[in-house]
């Protein structure tokens, strides 16, 4: 099973940008996806964005299409997720999700493997 620590969270303005880390250690030689989910108080975990290991294949919600962007660094084993323009509302405790082979759908109850999560406030 694969195991996920994130960093970089943090509270910033409305409009800046903020990049968040997922090292990863244990993945198997296949190509999973790899990515990230946000869970604002009161409200359900939401996909935000994934990236397929080898082929650097990216998907992403609609709430962030335009200002996030996902990446991986192989040698690094970690990816990222490059936020800009934030807003309040992209406040949330955002979770690194690893899914246990590819194909499958960007649910919550498809993830195998979850990190512990990193606070992004954004303030108005």
């Amino acid at each position: 099973q694969v195991q996920l620590v994130e960093s970089g969270g943090g509270l910033v303005q409305a409009g800046d940008s903020l990049r968040l880390s997922c090292a990863a250690s244990g993945r198997t030689f296949t190509n999973p996806p790899v990515g990230w989910f946000r869970q604002a108080p009161g409200k359900e975990r939401e996909f935000v964005a994934r990236i397929y290991w080898f082929s650097g294949t990216t998907y992403y919600g609609d709430s962030v299409k335009d200002r996030f962007a996902i990446s991986r660094d192989q040698g690094k084993d970690t990816i990222y997720l490059q936020m800009n323009s934030l807003k309040p509302e992209d406040t949330a405790v955002y979770y690194c999700a690893a899914w246990a082979r590819p194909g499958l759908p960007e649910t919550e109850d498809s993830v195998s493997s979850w990190g512990q999560g990193t606070q992004v406030t954004v303030s108005s």
